[in-house]
């Protein structure tokens, strides 16, 4: 049975002390943590001993993803691409592997695609420890997968997929028309969790969420320096995107962002929470063609200029957009920032008891967005 979340609420924050090893005294200090980084950052000092607790602090409609939790560990060695014939120890070899698998990095390494790379279901790209950037190449696709975790790596400067074959399975290669440009391209896919990761200066989108794929989490991420960053939804008149529900949580929108973040959410939900966003070009939260949009404990800051100060914008307005629900809750609205409400009734995400999260007034969003990005991770040392 759903449960849908109370719209007044109090946030319990948890302040923990992240320690070391005596050996290592300066390494103590406190922070605020937001509810997804204290599940798995505040109960251990060596998380490296047990990384797949992350697979179980997804909140919101990504929280089933379990990634591969439940598989070996593959070890990336090799920084080199081969699009059809990939090598074993290379990153493109572990995520068309038919099983479940978590994918670690032996080093830091950047990673150059061929062309789009195909994600399988069931895996974990589990960054930490390493500095792991895909970049300057046609980058991630996730298509008709269920179950992929993402996790503390840096997207960036992605081009456009060449038409020509690509193999998506240990069994299969066929022919692709090329991808977009895009950072991550998540297409029919359900069950995704992207955290924690840099994404920037991508030539399409940072994050597309299409074609009806659904029960994805964008969380703890940090954006910056580029124009439409995040798409919800296809197109106007593909009705099954009616099926899309996404959460968008405690990720920082930094400097030189223009628009979509998210927009269009079109026919579907988006529930927007504990967000910074570092101003924007144009708007901040947009849609189309009957979005839901819960805007929840968010930090916007306004530009200087007096003609973008609204956070929200409505394309294809034609189409009643006065009832389309659009709602704003103990968001904080900085340097004349300001959100347009639209519609009647309940908007709180109908999550399960699991997926259920608590969110904090927009006050404490700087706090809890301090980390969003990529984090410093070493074994032996708390995150």
């Amino acid at each position: 049975m759903a449960f849908t979340a109370p719209l007044t609420l109090t946030l319990n924050l948890i302040l923990v002390t992240l320690s070391t090893t005596s050996c290592d005294p300066y390494y103590n200090y406190n922070k605020i943590l937001n509810p997804i980084d204290s599940c798995w950052r505040a109960k251990s000092n060596n998380w490296a001993t047990n990384r797949r607790a992350l697979a179980d602090c997804s909140v919101g409609f990504g929280k089933n993803a379990i990634g591969g939790k439940f598989g070996a560990t593959y070890f990336v060695t090799d920084p080199s691409d081969d699009p059809t014939n990939p090598k074993p120890g290379t990153l493109r070899y572990g995520v068309i592997q038919p099983n479940p698998l978590w994918i670690v990095f032996a080093r830091s390494m950047v990673i150059t695609p061929k062309n789009e790379l195909m994600i399988s279901s069931y895996k974990t790209i589990d960054g930490r420890g390493a500095k792991v950037e895909i970049a300057y190449g046609p980058c991630i696709t996730i298509q008709h997968a269920s179950h992929v975790i993402i996790h503390g790596i840096s997207i960036h400067d992605c081009r456009p997929g060449k038409s020509g074959l690509v193999r998506d399975s240990s069994i299969h290669v066929g022919h692709r028309r090329g991808s977009d440009g895009d950072g991550i391209d998540i297409f029919a896919s359900t069950d995704i969790w992207i955290d924690h990761c840099y994404l920037s200066r991508c030539y399409d989108g940072l994050i597309d969420v299409i074609h009806a794929s659904t029960d994805i989490t964008i969380s703890n991420n940090y954006f910056t320096q580029h124009d439409k960053v995040m798409l919800v939804g296809h197109d106007d008149q593909n009705y099954e995107d009616k099926a899309i529900k996404v959460t968008v949580a405690f990720n920082r929108f930094g400097p030189g962002l223009i628009q979509r973040m998210p927009s269009r959410v079109r026919l579907g939900y988006a529930h927007v929470a504990n967000n910074r966003y570092d101003t924007w070009g144009m708007y901040a939260i947009g849609g189309s063609a009957y979005p839901t949009i819960f805007s929840e404990g968010n930090y916007f800051m306004a530009p200087y200029s007096p003609y973008i100060k609204q956070v929200t914008k409505r394309e294809n307005k034609k189409n009643g957009w006065t009832n389309w629900k659009w709602r704003s809750y103990r968001d904080r609205f900085m340097n004349g920032a300001y959100f347009v409400p639209s519609g009647y009734g309940s908007i709180a995400p109908s999550y399960t008891r699991a997926q259920f999260f608590k969110v904090a007034d927009g006050s404490m969003v700087p706090a809890l967005t301090s980390d969003a990005g990529p984090l410093n991770c070493y074994p032996g040392r708390a995150c």
